[in-house]
């Protein structure tokens, strides 16, 4: 499994910004698909955003469309999820995700626990 690290989460008001970022291997970088799920608490996990490395296509759940962007530093071997006109919906623990089937991760939003995690950054909205 890959090591992966996020950061970046906090409280912010309604409106406002947060960017994540998951550092990632840098071997997988050409490999795996990388993808942002959140849990809110009492709820059931959700697919946010994915990005493939094969062809750079990005995806995202309705959740995020409009709001959220996925991107990729690659000197730097680390995914952003930018966040903007943040709701209190969107609070809950964000984790990055690993996978080599673009497929099942970015359109299906079927993550395993095979799949490689990092173990989360608390993003709190909330005025």
């Amino acid at each position: 499994q890959l090591h992966l690290v996020e950061s970046g989460g906090g409280l912010v008001q309604p409106g406002g910004s947060l960017r994540l970022s998951c550092q990632v291997p840098g071997f997988a970088m050409n490999y795996y698909a990388i993808g942002w799920f959140r849990q809110a608490p009492g709820k059931e996990r959700e697919g946010v955003a994915c990005f493939s490395w094969n062809d750079a296509m990005t995806y995202y759940t309705d959740s995020a469309k409009g709001r959220f962007t996925i991107s990729r530093d690659d000197p730097g071997n680390t995914v952003y999820l930018q966040m903007d006109t943040l709701k209190s919906d969107d609070t809950g623990v964000y984790y990055c995700a690993a996978a080599p089937n673009v497929f099942r991760l970015c359109q299906l939003w079927r993550p395993l626990s095979d799949d490689s995690w990092g173990p989360g950054t608390q993003v709190t909205v909330s005025s």
